[in-house]
């Protein structure tokens, strides 16, 4: 029997993934370009619609990087708003462990999972940087070192304050009008190296007993905190080869904590273009590399790992002949990208490389380097690529993100998803009421 696959919707921020000179391009921050893309994700039975969060506006050469999202509402009133206008679609979102604290984060996931019936779903982010800190008390104060360790107690605290509440805990007697409450539901104490906290939780157990875990980390670290914690793992790696390591190493980890083959999902984030044929499919793909990298944004780019000024280059010209500043003061502030590399001047030295073979330009070779269609081709092309990489263990499914918010998945609902139903490997109805159900996990 097939494997079935699992999809998703990413919501994106304002990036080099959205092509928002496009006429279809909409609002990111009005509430209807949310409502339009979880209803498209809900009408093709996509297990849930997901919403990454940054905390602070990002910065490249002291100003707000003019490729992000100036402003992004607050995940948790996005979702609990989305929870009123869909009934079956999985709510997650990006909450970070860093610079929060459990019995908060818990309390409004338990609160969600309860609005939506079922639904809620919490991916678990660590933050290491100071200048994201800058914004919050704790400012900084985390080691990068130790951003696992307070993520992991973080997580372990938020499931004990869900379990605090048995299933059973209150009860009404309807012939006597009263209610009978466990006078030891909702308790708690939890005692470790970055918390000490003790009381009361005040939400009762919620339909699903806790949020679905995500996890986005691709370190050993991250995928050792996800084989341990977490019912799915977001993966960069989208193509057969280095799909099937990532999936073969993260399931492989789970026997150790006791868990079963198929209790984490392995999630990769996916873009997509259609055409009509695969000719055509190429052609537009071809065009939208171009709309999402103009010569302005190939220059910030290449900033990035530059770190120096590079506005006077022309991003039609060669590569800079000056190395990359390897000092720790960097010229963007708030993007992983720059701590991503961690030897620039090998770096530096592949690109050179790559674009004398290539005879590519600054832009052409930021477009190459960032490659990020997915799967290209007719409906059928990308449905037989999809099932084919769930079926050969590369993946169990994707997280799709849509070039044109927030019309974007429209396309792909509507000539994609009935190829993947034909084939019986993607759900006509959901199977279940809550997320967990849907997504096959255990309670």
């Amino acid at each position: 029997m097939p494997k079935q696959i699992h999809l998703a919707a990413h919501f994106p921020g304002v990036n080099n993934t959205t092509v928002w000179s496009d006429p279809a391009a909409g609002s990111h921050i009005e509430f209807d370009s949310f409502v339009k893309l979880a209803q498209t994700a809900e009408r093709a039975k996509f297990d849930f619609f997901f919403l990454a969060e940054g905390l602070r506006l990002r910065e490249q050469g002291g100003q707000i990087y003019d490729l992000d999202v100036v402003g992004r509402p607050d995940t948790f009133t996005v979702l609990a708003a989305l929870a009123a206008v869909t009934e079956r679609l999985g709510l997650a979102g990006t909450i970070n462990s860093t610079f929060n604290e459990p019995y908060e984060v818990a309390r409004q996931f338990a609160s969600l999972d309860h609005l939506s019936a079922g639904r809620a779903a919490w991916n678990v982010v660590t933050s290491w940087d100071a200048f994201t800190g800058e914004n919050f008390r704790r400012g900084g104060f985390l080691a990068e070192e130790d951003r696992y360790s307070r993520a992991t107690q973080f997580l372990a605290t938020a499931k004990e304050l869900f379990g605090s509440w048995p299933a059973d805990a209150i009860a009404a007697d309807k012939a006597s009008g009263v209610f009978l409450r466990d006078p030891q539901a909702g308790t708690f104490r939890h005692t470790d190296q970055h918390f000490d906290i003790a009381g009361r939780f005040n939400v009762p157990r919620s339909p699903q007993g806790r949020p679905v875990i995500l996890q986005a980390g691709d370190s050993d670290a991250g995928r050792e905190f996800a084989a341990a914690t977490a019912d799915a793992i977001f993966s960069r790696h989208g193509t057969l080869e280095d799909g099937q390591k990532f999936y073969a190493d993260v399931k492989d980890r789970l026997a150790r904590y006791g868990r079963g083959h198929d209790s984490l999902k392995v999630l990769p984030a996916a873009t997509f273009v259609l055409g009509d044929t695969d000719n055509d499919a190429q052609e537009k793909a071809r065009i939208v590399r171009r709309q999402q990298v103009s010569g302005a944004t190939a220059i910030k780019f290449l900033e990035q790992l530059w770190n120096r000024d590079l506005s006077s280059y022309d991003p039609d010209g060669p590569l800079p002949e000056v190395d990359p500043d390897v000092s720790d003061e960097h010229i963007a502030r708030g993007r992983a990208s720059v701590r991503m590399h961690r030897d620039p001047i090998a770096v530096a030295r592949e690109w050179r490389a790559k674009a004398a073979a290539g005879k590519l330009s600054i832009r052409e070779l930021i477009i190459e380097v960032t490659g990020r269609q997915t799967f290209i081709g007719s409906a059928a092309t990308v449905a037989d690529r999809i099932d084919h990489l769930v079926q050969e263990d590369a993946a169990d499914g994707f997280i799709l993100v849509p070039h044109v918010t927030p019309g974007g998945l429209d396309e792909f609902a509507d000539t994609v998803v009935p190829l993947l139903q034909e084939r019986g490997v993607f759900r006509s109805e959901y199977e279940g009421e809550t997320l967990r159900e849907n997504l096959g996990l255990d309670r």
